[in-house]
């Protein structure tokens, strides 16, 4: 019998986004599998450093304490391509960390990501880009984390701040933009206001993050604060505006940045964590945040 509850928000994570893996990757890279194999083996015992997305996954688990009794769960997977055997490490570490992560899958080189829909997972968080794109290929929002130290957390809150088009939304816009310039993006949205937007690769996991934020009050109170920041600015905004109320979603903040760099934005909201499919807004944002690359739409289409 499954123990699964039938509400639960459940996140895949790879061991370099959790842990700081980059010294054993580095060897793996100019060594090969042996030597990391045993650099591993010799190493089971002292403690990974946070990564990027230690903060995230600690603040997603905490959300579980206390909650009220209908608010969904929330579970956090490892995805690793370690063996069990090299894995011990990133075990040993999960435990020492005192974070409640019981299932994973490790795949000995093979990829990860054909496991995420067995786990039910919304959201998968990977430092390998293929394992990532295999995962939007399939249907689960997903994206590439930069490998880093953890970051400092300055909030209690957990905060997500969002692209929109080819993210939240589809690439239609973003298609016509390149097409046809920002006059006819404008045109085109002007003319399509009362339309809502099609859903893109995050819509699922924006969908099961605002279930388990409408567990708690709206405002400061909330464990869980979101923001979308777009480079939409009027007369593109209403359509977005719309759109998320025909969705019935709760977004806490909306930014209509109309192209500024978006990395000081983020830097003030306080963001955990900023997905983007865009590598130019990628690069200003984790100047200041941890920053997951989505490589969707036409932006990375390489046309």
């Amino acid at each position: 019998m499954s123990d699964t509850p039938a509400e639960l928000l459940t996140v895949a994570i790879s061991s370099r986004a959790l842990f700081d893996l980059e010294e054993s990757n580095t060897l793996f890279e100019a060594q090969g599998i042996d030597a990391y194999a045993e650099h591993q083996r010799s190493r089971e015992d002292d403690v990974l450093e946070p990564g990027i997305a230690f903060p995230l996954v600690r603040k997603l688990l905490a959300l579980n304490d206390g909650a009220p009794a209908d608010a969904p769960r929330v579970e956090v997977i490892l995805l690793s391509r370690n063996s069990s055997d090299t894995g011990l490490r990133v075990f040993n570490s999960i435990q020492h960390h005192g974070l409640a992560i019981s299932r994973a899958t490790f795949t000995s080189g093979a990829p990860t990501w054909p496991y995420i829909k067995p786990f039910g997972a919304q959201l998968f968080l990977s430092a390998n880009p293929e394992s990532v794109r295999g995962a939007l290929e399939n249907g689960v929002a997903a994206a590439t984390i930069l490998p880093a130290r953890a970051p400092a957390s300055r909030h209690d809150q957990l905060r997500i701040a969002f692209d929109g088009d080819a993210v939240i939304f589809g690439d239609e816009g973003e298609r016509i933009s390149r097409e046809g310039g920002i006059e006819a993006f404008h045109r085109h949205e002007r003319e399509r206001a009362r339309e809502p937007l099609s859903g893109g690769p995050f819509r699922g996991f924006l969908d099961a993050l605002h279930h388990l934020q409408a567990a708690y009050p709206p405002g400061e109170a909330s464990p869980i604060r979101t923001a979308l920041v777009t480079a939409r600015s009027a007369p593109a905004h209403e359509r977005v505006i719309r759109t998320l109320r025909e969705w019935g979603v709760r977004l806490d903040e909306a930014l209509f940045l109309g192209g500024r760099a978006k990395g000081p934005f983020l830097d003030v909201f306080g963001a955990d964590i900023f997905f983007d499919d865009s590598l130019h807004n990628i690069d200003s944002a984790r100047q200041h945040v941890a920053t997951g690359h989505v490589p969707h739409g036409v932006s990375n289409s390489g046309d």
